[in-house]
């Protein structure tokens, strides 16, 4: 038993993996048997961990149809930003007044691990770092934690996962490059030190839908709700 739960994670990773670097275009059907000569397993080991990728927003299900890599739509994009940037608001607002003194020190060394993980590697330079993502993603996790309500955080991990795919699939434009997303994790870390609950929110604020301006602005998208981005890496 132990070995076929071990099997079904291994699979779900690798192939939410490939999906963050981009193997399959938005759309795109997903063949249980083809991929489960790919990952080396069977077709059941697959679809269980297609079905729990549909669950966190990586895969959807067509009934009778099958599984397919989702679209992604701006509207979505400009819907999920504004929650998570209420939440986010309401959770660093508690963070702050809450918060102890170990949480600053959590904080501050995962903001450290983060401003020395490159964003990209020197052997992919076209995706975003795996590892870079992780420590990201535990940064801006470490903010919120302190709010103390499980509800909130899960909520704001969900938000989290549902915005991965953008942030994985957006264009490398000028802007995105040239973006200077480490100053912008400083002085996030900075607010929430200072316990400038205000100041934090407008940051987080302005850190999220900066992306989102980048994605807006980048004429690979159609303003329609349902036009797909293009599927290659940005790091922000």
């Amino acid at each position: 038993m132990n070995s076929d739960r071990s099997r079904g994670t291994r699979t779900h990773d690798q192939i939410r993996l490939d999906i963050l670097h981009g193997k399959w275009a938005p759309g795109e059907k997903l063949q249980p048997v083809s991929l489960s000569a790919v990952y080396k397993t069977s077709t059941t080991v697959v679809r269980e961990a297609l079905t729990r990728l549909a669950g966190e927003g990586f895969v959807s299900i067509e009934p009778n149809r099958g599984f397919f890599m989702r679209t992604l739509s701006l509207s979505e994009l400009r819907d999920i930003t504004e929650v998570r940037c209420r939440m986010e608001e309401l959770g660093v607002t508690l963070a702050v007044g809450r918060g102890d003194l170990k949480w600053e020190s959590e904080l501050t060394a995962v903001h450290h691990q983060l401003s020395r993980t490159p964003r990209r590697g020197a052997d992919d330079p076209q995706h975003v770092a795996d590892e870079w993502s992780r420590v990201h993603e535990a940064f801006h996790a470490k903010i919120i934690e302190a709010s103390g309500v499980p509800v909130l955080t899960n909520l704001c991990r969900h938000l989290w996962e549902s915005t991965e795919l953008y942030r994985r699939w957006a264009a490398p434009l000028p802007k995105a490059s040239t973006r200077d997303v480490e100053s912008e994790h400083a002085e996030i870390l900075e607010a929430v030190l200072d316990r400038d609950a205000d100041r934090a929110a407008t940051l987080l604020r302005e850190h999220y839908e900066t992306t989102v301006n980048v994605i807006l602005n980048s004429g690979l998208v159609k303003t329609g709700q349902t036009e797909a981005i293009d599927v290659v890496a940005a790091d922000f």
